[in-house]
């Protein structure tokens, strides 16, 4: 239950921060600062490795707000939602521990849109994640990235994404939910 206060409160401080100055580009990296609460311990003590995926929903929030993406979906009966993510942990958050989300824009394929989360210490990370988006009509069917560019009134100018991006996109996918996708354990 904690994690919606803490959305709620970063979708509140995303939209002051973009009253007050205006959107970012889609291009930087934006970071908000949070702390390690009881709430996000697992028995060992530690942040709990299902946590970090919840917080870092914070950061996106936080970038799709304060771009002015978020506004432009609501207006138009989009949302987001992902399709894969990978998370890589690298050092334990300990609780009360402060530790900043960074969220960045990595680029887009034809279908999808890809960001990668951090937390980060003392500009040390401690775990990254990335995720593959795609952006859906609350009517039904996909949002094509032209129309949401054009939407934006942005340029499609995000950077071209590294090789091991895309080829991670082709190893996670799963079959479409058009066609069978039985669980047989090989």
């Amino acid at each position: 239950m904690n994690v919606i206060w803490r959305t709620l409160l970063t979708i509140w401080r995303a939209r002051v921060l973009l009253r007050r100055g205006g959107r970012l580009d889609p291009g930087v990296v934006g970071r908000i600062r949070v702390r390690t609460l009881p709430t996000d311990l697992d028995l060992l003590g530690h942040m709990n490795n299902g946590r970090y995926a919840s917080l870092f929903d914070l950061g996106r929030f936080d970038l799709l707000i304060r771009t002015g993406v978020w506004d432009v979906l609501s207006q138009r009966g989009w949302y987001a939602v992902v399709a894969s993510e990978t998370i890589t942990f690298r050092k334990s958050l300990q609780l009360w521990q402060r530790f900043t989300i960074e969220s960045r824009l990595l680029g887009h394929d034809d279908k999808s849109v890809y960001l990668m989360h951090r937390a980060v210490v003392g500009g040390e990370i401690y775990a990254e994640m990335i995720v593959r988006s795609r952006f859906l009509r609350r009517s039904g069917g996909i949002v094509p990235l032209d129309e949401l560019f054009d939407a934006l009134h942005k340029p499609d100018n995000l950077p071209e994404l590294a090789p091991w991006v895309l080829e991670w996109a082709v190893a996670s996918a799963l079959p479409s939910t058009r066609g069978p996708a039985p669980s047989v354990w090989r």
